[in-house]
């Protein structure tokens, strides 16, 4: 049964298409926010290149992929509702692209500096256009002392922003994506003109909560300071035909299958409207 409306799927487009970001008006129930996490601390205890550390640590900083293996996340990037959703702001079939839980531990995790996620999928794998989604599932309770994202609304209109300039070789070292010291950032001094000039917006939420954001939108999130772990879980929807021709990144990293997703129900992760505000 369909949670949202197409009209209700029309006017988060609207919000999307403004904003870069957009909070959806379902979450997942506890059940199943329970269930993801269970997978979450399985998958965290395996040696797998899926699974990425703090640096100089053993804590864990993030796990990749595991949509690929483990049928309770092959059974969420199925979902009707998020693929529905999905195919409403990109307005095109799409496929996975990326899945990944990021981690942060309490009073240990690290914060992730300003960036856009475009800029790796087009320098690094060779992504056309930024017609790719992000829906980003919260699976712990998120607030401002526990690292939230924070995006900078409307930035995802002014395209790439500092890219270094390209190495010899073509491409750098995928750890450097997926770890504190990132290949692709957008300056300190950029982003507090840009916050100044378009606002800054913390993502918060209870377990469960869903949002959307563009791949373009200029974000960071603090270090966890807090007693109160944080993990999200991302799902990264690309359009069919805007999937990239070579990419050599690790396929944990850039799904090679193209295939539009098929939607499938499954009881087990069930949804239920918020409340109204």
């Amino acid at each position: 049964m369909s949670v949202v409306t197409e009209a209700a799927l029309t006017g988060l487009k609207a919000v999307y298409d403004r904003d870069g970001w957009c909070e959806i008006s379902y979450r997942f129930t506890e059940q199943a926010v329970t269930l993801l996490k269970e997978r979450v601390t399985a998958n965290s205890q395996e040696r797998w290149p899926e699974v990425v550390y703090e640096k100089d640590s053993d804590t864990v900083r993030g796990i990749h992929g595991c949509h690929a293996f483990d049928e309770v996340f092959d059974a969420l990037v199925r979902h009707p509702q998020l693929v529905a959703l999905a195919e409403e702001l990109t307005g095109r079939p799409v496929y996975v692209y990326q899945f990944k839980v990021n981690l942060k531990q309490a009073r240990e995790g690290a914060a992730w500096p300003w960036h856009q996620d475009y800029a790796f999928w087009s320098e690094e794998d060779g992504m056309p256009g930024a017609h790719a989604v992000n829906i980003a599932l919260s699976l712990d309770d998120i607030h401002e002392g526990n690292g939230p994202l924070v995006v900078l609304p409307g930035s995802h209109r002014l395209g790439l922003l500092d890219l270094p300039e390209k190495e010899p070789e073509g491409g750098s070292d995928w750890q450097q994506h997926v770890a504190a010291d990132l290949a692709y950032t957008v300056s300190e001094e950029r982003a507090e003109k840009l916050a100044a000039e378009y606002g800054r917006v913390l993502i918060t939420g209870k377990a469960g909560t869903v949002h959307a954001f563009h791949p373009s939108v200029v974000h960071s999130s603090s270090g966890n300071i807090s007693p109160d772990r944080r993990a999200l879980l991302l799902i990264t929807y690309n359009a069919v035909d805007n999937a990239p021709e070579n990419p050599t990144r690790p396929e944990f990293l850039v799904t090679r299958d193209s295939t539009r997703v098929t939607p499938v129900a499954d009881d087990r992760l069930g949804l239920e409207l918020l409340p109204p505000t």
